[in-house]
């Protein structure tokens, strides 16, 4: 008799996440990463048109980088890593916060934290409005979580 493999991907993956513990963790990121890029945007359209695509239950962000490091640069990456991890106890998971944007290009950004947003009232406005304006974080990051693929864009071919 044949077991079914549980499927680890559900599509209620990811979290509400507070406000201010998402503007720390991107300052802190904006602190380790002077001068790198700090965020990106998808329009509605693209995330629309893979989300639409037969069994797909969320979206994956990857971190990538356009250039490759040539042996000596990854040698040096490794030994500032070493040093700002070991030596300078400079250390912590890194996270992707992600956000609803409006037309004029703002984040859709509420004071309210997740708790609040559920404590409000069903019916109104206020309530679709809150519901609106949530943030997300990564839940499953890669390597590491469950259902983590193995292909060219993990590096696994």
């Amino acid at each position: 008799m044949e077991t079914q493999k549980e499927n680890p991907i559900t599509g209620r993956e990811g979290s509400p996440i507070k406000l201010d513990v998402a503007a720390n963790w991107t300052k802190n990121y904006r602190d380790k990463h002077p001068g790198e890029t700090i965020s990106q945007f998808f329009g509605k359209e693209i995330l629309g048109k893979i989300l639409a695509q037969e069994n797909c239950l969320g979206i994956r962000f990857y971190y990538a980088h356009d250039k490759p490091l040539g042996s000596w640069q990854r040698f040096i990456v490794s030994v500032s890593n070493f040093i700002l991890k070991v030596i300078g106890n400079i250390d912590g998971e890194k996270h992707l916060i992600i956000t609803g944007v409006i037309s004029d290009g703002n984040d859709q950004l509420s004071e309210k934290g997740p708790e609040e947003v559920a404590a409000a009232p069903t019916p109104g406005l206020m309530a679709v409005a809150a519901m609106a304006n949530t943030i997300g974080e990564q839940s499953s990051p890669c390597p590491g979580s469950p259902g983590c693929p193995k292909n060219v864009l993990t590096g696994g071919n």
